[in-house]
């Protein structure tokens, strides 16, 4: 089969190279399932996409995201990474929203001060965190269980669940044992000390998805728009901020979170890095 449009994109920082890439096969219609999944774990990246043409009359495109180990119905940085390269490749949306295709059915991202935000899809699973569960994972981050002062689950599709600690520095600090943590999906979100940390974000947040081979991930869309309805819903966060992301890695990622009605939206710089071809 003829070379593919390939793009690598990075996503949630303004910085190059600190935010969260994804790598884009572009026209990817004709590539098996396997395929897919081999030039996943190939990339070696927290996830890679592929472009499709839709299969509703309301997408304006349709992708599958592949992590190097299976793949996912919905994740948040791939969203935005994969619009980026639909739009620069050619794409052209209907009207003002993009409406993008993928297994949670349909996602849409708007374009807002240089800047692309998806509208985080419902909760698959939310409400309390079984107490076994609260101390398998204060043991994994090896932290002490009072140190949690909240969790819930933030499920939109790979699996999240939350837990807020009592600052940044905690959740800095944090040097996990990943083995413990198994097949955990975990995000972890602490609040900045305006006078210690600065006024550029208001939550930093880490994580760690050993159970999709990333023992970190640098900047996650999904579990922050987890993160964004589980705040905001019980009063922790304003209607609109940012969160820090990938700190503990080197990295410079900002989610910019804003609440417009009932949608929240969530949003960050994306940039092309590598463009070429990809031979399958």
């Amino acid at each position: 089969m003829p070379d593919l449009s390939f793009q690598q994109v990075d996503v949630f920082s303004s910085k190059p190279f600190k935010g969260n890439p994804v790598a884009v096969v572009i026209g990817a219609d004709d590539l098996s399932e396997r395929q897919m999944a081999d030039f996943a774990k190939w990339t070696n990246l927290s996830e890679t996409t592929f472009l499709l043409a839709p299969t509703t009359p309301q997408a304006d495109y349709r992708l599958r995201i592949f992590t190097p180990s299976g793949e996912l119905p919905f994740a948040g940085h791939p969203t935005l990474g994969t619009c980026h390269a639909w739009l620069t490749s050619g794409g052209r949306p209907r009207s003002e929203v993009i409406v993008q295709e993928c297994g949670v059915g349909l996602v849409a991202v708007r374009r807002h001060e240089g800047r692309l935000a998806f509208a985080a899809p419902k909760l698959l699973r939310t409400g309390p965190v079984e107490e076994a569960l609260l101390d398998r994972i204060a043991s994994g981050l090896k932290i002490a269980r009072s140190a949690i002062l909240d969790a819930q689950w933030a499920d939109n599709g790979p699996g999240w669940v939350a837990v807020q600690l009592g600052s940044r520095a905690e959740v800095l600090s944090l040097d996990p044992d990943h083995a413990a943590l198994g097949d955990l999906k975990l995000g972890v979100v602490g609040a900045w000390d305006e006078a210690q940390d600065g006024t550029e974000a208001q939550f930093e947040v880490r994580a760690f998805a050993m159970g999709v081979g990333v023992k970190e991930d640098p900047v996650t869309g999904s579990l922050n728009a987890g993160l964004a309805q589980w705040l905001i819903g019980n009063g922790r966060a304003p209607r609109s901020y940012v969160a820090s992301q990938g700190t503990a890695l080197g990295r410079a990622g900002r989610v910019h979170v804003d609440q417009i009605g009932d949608d929240i939206w969530i949003g960050g710089d994306t940039m092309t890095n590598i463009s070429g071809t990809v031979s399958f």
